[in-house]
């Protein structure tokens, strides 16, 4: 099968190419996280509910998925949405959005999504605070673009939206991608944004795939921020003979199919704030929905 990237979204998928030993896949049977619903990032199925979304929702929820993520509701309205949500038995929590589309139409998605019931509006990728420095808007050239100013203004503009978000009650978050890892005058971008973000106002989503392949840990990140991070994003990736680089990340896999062993991340995530989790297929060598039910079924086997 054609293999689909999250690039295509939100023109974010970044990688390093540093494995973390104590997150290697071992032979022992992996583990459950401590009764967490299972969810979704709907984004793995894009192109499926593009073309038929209420029988897509009920195919995730059959496979055991009982809360979804959304990324694009594909020209739905919030009554339609809600009602295929309902329909499926499934409990609609988070919206992705780039900052691009949270700078334009603010007020918009909020009102959407708190009719729909959606808990948290996520902030799916950066902004460039100025981006007429860039030579084009490229995937590479975005990536590869910011500086510490940049993510501190990101910093600043999530307080701001945290702020509505709270009055509307609802809560604002981040996605972290792998740029976040790469040191720049000795500081790392994502404890920076985690510093100058106001805890009562802001939270994280970790994308704990992506944290390993920036070259850092995530258990180390639950442990030093234990009440900012507050939902997961959960995937695997392929062994890659040669490292991965930032433009090329390895490709992905079903998780316990491929290198990473969450035994110890959802250990640490016990011991946190972890409100939700989500696993994220990107890409599929299988058909997604079989993909899909090995992702579920490994969860469903996870305790800790």
């Amino acid at each position: 099968m054609n293999r689909y990237t999250r690039r295509n979204f939100i023109q974010s998928a970044t990688a390093a190419a540093v494995y973390s030993s104590s997150l290697l896949r071992c032979n022992r049977l992996m583990a459950s996280p401590f009764g967490l619903p299972i969810g979704l990032q709907l984004y793995s199925v894009r192109e499926m509910m593009a073309k038929d979304y209420e029988g897509t929702l009920k195919q995730i929820s059959a496979l055991g998925y009982q809360e979804v993520e959304t990324a694009g509701y594909f020209d739905h309205s919030a009554e339609q949405v809600k009602s295929a949500m309902s329909a499926a038995g499934l409990k609609c929590v988070s919206a992705h959005y780039p900052y691009t589309s949270l700078n334009k139409d603010f007020d918009k998605i909020v009102a959407f999504n708190k009719e729909i019931g959606v808990q948290y509006i996520i902030c799916a990728f950066p902004g460039i605070k100025d981006p007429s420095r860039l030579k084009d808007t490229s995937y590479r050239t975005q990536i590869t673009s910011f500086t510490l100013e940049d993510y501190r203004w990101n910093a600043d503009q999530f307080n701001k939206f945290g702020e509505k978000l709270k009055a509307a009650g609802m809560k604002f978050g981040y996605h972290n991608h792998t740029m976040e890892f790469a040191k720049q005058d000795g500081v790392v971008p994502f404890d920076e944004m985690v510093r100058l973000t106001d805890p009562d106002l802001v939270t994280f989503e970790m994308d704990c795939g992506w944290v390993i392949v920036g070259g850092a840990n995530p258990v180390d990140y639950l442990h030093r921020y234990p009440s900012r991070i507050s939902m997961l994003h959960v995937k695997d990736f392929k062994h890659v003979e040669k490292p991965a680089s930032t433009l090329e990340p390895p490709p992905a896999a079903e998780l316990g199919r491929g290198t990473l062993d969450y035994r110890p991340v959802f250990e640490a995530a016990k011991r946190a704030n972890i409100k939700h989790y989500f696993v994220e297929q990107e890409e599929f060598d299988l058909p997604p929905m079989e993909s899909l039910k090995i992702d579920a079924d490994y969860m469903k086997n996870l305790t800790v």
